[in-house]
């Protein structure tokens, strides 16, 4: 007489393990690919606090010179030597979670190559011209 025995047969765990191993293969690389894209949007949000920033010295400076619009160059110098709106210490490392650099041009040229000690697999980079500039 057989007992009534229960459980998985041998081919039922098989296709489960094959199932899930192609859920794994398709959701990893979506995952990863997902991972990246956040980091891009997280630099572009760390290149919006940068204009922002060169924005408001933009504004102090014409509130301090009358209404004179600044142009890039002079703003850039204003915003990072004069009033450190943008400077080593408080942009650099914009929350401690980006690399972010700002270099002077016309337009004042931002770029921001790495999120939380990941570098991006492409830089993100942005422009902020200033109000005085041809």
């Amino acid at each position: 007489m057989l007992r009534n025995q229960k459980g998985f047969t041998l081919i039922e765990i098989i296709a489960v393990l094959v199932i899930l191993g192609i859920l794994a293969a398709v959701a990893i690389p979506k995952y990863l690919s997902m991972a990246d894209e956040a980091r891009t949007k997280a630099a572009q949000g760390a290149i919006a606090e940068v204009k922002g920033r060169l924005s408001s010295a933009q504004a102090k400076y014409m509130m301090a010179n009358n209404g004179n619009a600044p142009n890039s160059a002079t703003l850039y110098t204003y915003a990072i030597a004069a009033n450190q709106y943008v400077n080593a210490n408080n942009l650099a490392n914009v929350g401690n979670d980006f690399n972010v650099t700002v270099t002077t041009g016309t337009p004042i040229n931002i770029t921001v190559t790495g999120v939380q000690g990941t570098n991006l697999t492409t830089n993100v980079v942005g422009n902020f011209r200033a109000a005085g500039d041809p």
